[in-house]
């Protein structure tokens, strides 16, 4: 059976979300000892945000958690904001006795003595337990810029060619770069952004990374993600986008022209997404808060709020001689696979259901089309006489879409209740598909996770149906597998594979 306190309406069963109350912002992801550390932005005290704490939480495969207590609680220096954490494998820090600990890097946000203006400063704690408990530097903060009110979300790294701690901040309209040898003390080496890129909001919630190219590791690009925050006149609100370039140490160059953007999701739920930190296995894997600020604080959810996208490997691949960052699910994902529909080669027409008789709400279905005659095909998810959401490609003008306006409930915001697509050119006349239905989420990942979508759904539970369709002609299905999953809060199953 499913835990009892995990299955309240809308509870996502196979993303990571907090026990109770607020979450947002993912924060201190780390792998240290063979634990998968997540730490997030959380408010123990309600369901909106709210005075800001570090929750936490562990894994061993990036899909089943455990909840720890509470690792960060706000002090006379404010609440503790985003931030990131790293392992000081040779004890630069002094913490750890000549061995090797956890160290946080946070902000601390308050106010100005005798004012109301916002204070930002970074601070910094460290563990010898594993990440059970955290101390508190007792020279905190450690680095602050009066001039600056938004000046938060560091991201920490260990430069290997100059042998120094790197640090990435948000500073309101471009990132600072900062340097130490110590992780207390930090001097400034450049900033980078005030003209490239978008500015339809805030910056925050930096990270730096290097990957090689389709795999080459004589061939490597530096990622620098930065999120923005909701912009009233924009519809989409809150996103994410990103640069590829290069990175000496202590500038960061972009490859691309100054209003070149690139975004990392195209769907309305994937913001503030870092990666982990100090991975052993060569994985650079990305997580997301799956919401959006537009209105993250009214989701019409009880007891919780807010979940995290499905952990993501990315990569750098080219395309049309240009490079591009990719996305696919873990693999560990896969451990949740059950049941099995599947066939291959068949001919949609107009009106035919292949999928009439599949219902369920969570699955992984993965197809592959061939794009003929046809003005539009794809799928429709959780599906009744009254509601469904649809995952769609429109042949017309090339664009992969979501529409969730009859999704279910949609009128606790104007902006919710949407259709909202973006351009996906065929590869070879071929679309993919990798769609993941969760309770009250679906994210697509198409072709090979060139571009993917994710979005928030919040339908009746009794909306079970699946349909593939096509329209306006046939459309020639190459493959199909459709999957159901099982939560991770209920024990395993043996899994069964039907043809049809």
């Amino acid at each position: 059976m499913i835990k009892e306190a995990f299955k309240e309406v809308f509870r996502p069963q196979f993303h990571f979300t907090p026990a109770a109350n607020w979450m947002n912002d993912p924060n201190g992801m780390v792998y240290y000892q063979g634990e998968y550390h997540l730490c997030y932005q959380y408010h123990p005290n309600g369901t909106t945000w709210g005075p800001m704490h570090w929750g936490h939480a562990v894994s061993k495969d990036l899909v089943h958690w455990e909840h720890l207590p509470v690792a960060l609680e706000p002090d006379e220096n404010g609440f503790v904001f985003s931030g990131s954490v790293v392992v000081d494998y040779h004890d630069t820090s002094g913490f750890f006795s000549g061995g090797s600990g956890l160290v946080a890097i946070f902000t601390h946000a308050d106010t100005y003595p005798n004012s109301e203006t916002p204070r930002q400063r970074q601070s910094i704690a460290y563990s010898l337990d594993k990440g059970r408990t955290w101390e508190k530097y007792e020279g905190n903060p450690v680095l602050s810029d009066e001039e600056i009110i938004d000046f938060r979300d560091p991201k920490v790294i260990w430069h290997e060619g100059t042998k120094k701690w790197t640090l990435v901040l948000a500073a309101g309209d471009h990132i600072r770069i900062y340097l130490s040898s110590n992780l207390k003390e930090w001097s400034f080496a450049s900033q980078f952004g005030k003209d490239e890129g978008s500015h339809d909001g805030v910056w925050e919630c930096p990270d730096l990374f290097e990957l090689p190219v389709d795999g080459d590791e004589e061939y490597k690009k530096w990622v620098l993600i930065v999120s923005l925050g909701d912009n009233p006149n924009i519809p989409e609100g809150s996103r994410t986008q990103y640069f590829i370039g290069d990175f000496d140490g202590e500038t960061y160059s972009n490859d691309h022209s100054k209003d070149t953007i690139l975004w990392l999701d195209h769907g309305r739920d994937n913001y503030a997404g870092v990666t982990w930190s100090d991975m052993t296995d060569g994985r650079r894997v990305f997580i997301g808060w799956m919401s959006n600020w537009k209105y993250a604080n009214v989701t019409p959810t009880s007891t919780w709020r807010s979940a995290m996208t499905i952990p993501r490997t990315l990569s750098l691949s080219t395309f049309a001689d240009d490079v591009r960052l990719t996305q696919q699910p873990v693999e560990e994902i896969r451990s949740l696979r059950q049941e099995k529909y599947k066939c291959q080669d068949r001919q949609i027409e107009p009106g035919q259901n292949l999928l009439s008789d599949v219902e369920g709400d969570l699955f992984e279905i993965v197809a592959e089309f061939e794009v003929g005659n046809a003005s539009e095909f794809g799928f429709k998810l959780r599906k009744s006489a009254e509601e469904e959401t649809v995952v769609g490609y429109n042949a017309l003008d090339s664009t992969l879409y979501i529409d969730r306006e009859r999704s279910g409930i949609v009128d606790f915001n104007p902006a919710f209740g949407c259709m909202h697509d973006t351009q996906l050119r065929p590869d070879n006349r071929r679309i993919q598909m990798q769609i993941f239905l969760d309770w009250s989420s679906i994210e697509v990942f198409a072709n090979k996770g060139k571009l993917v979508m994710t979005d928030l759904i919040f339908p009746d539970s009794k909306s079970q149906g699946l349909e593939l369709f096509s329209v306006g002609g046939s459309t020639r299905l190459i493959r199909l597998e459709v999957y159901t999953l099982e939560s991770i809060y209920k024990s395993r199953q043996s899994s069964k594979e039907l043809h049809i």
